[in-house]
């Protein structure tokens, strides 16, 4: 018997709104911008452990170092990429 990771959710607000806009992230989760509409999505913090999300954190850090403009973490990657690597996440 198993259990299932919560899986993203993807907000309706675009960054540029969000920082304007107040929007509750539950308990467990974190915002990331990612692509080059820098689109909001809602992981659960667990993603944080995982490798192949690790490996977007890098990616991150070589780009943003720890300075994201965007308040939250900015990951420089294409939307799709990124669907892939949580998707794959969301089946552990």
């Amino acid at each position: 018997m198993g259990f299932r990771l919560p899986g993203i959710r993807k907000t309706s607000i675009a960054a540029n709104q969000a920082s304007s806009k107040s929007v509750e992230v539950p308990k467990g989760y974190l915002v990331v911008y990612v692509g080059d509409k820098t689109k909001r999505f809602v992981i659960p913090v667990s993603y944080l452990n995982q490798p192949s999300f690790q490996d977007l954190l890098n990616q991150a850090e070589e780009e943003f170092g720890y300075d994201h403009p965007m308040g939250g973490l900015t990951i420089p990657c294409k939307e799709d990429e990124f669907l892939t690597v949580t998707s794959h996440l969301n089946d552990l």
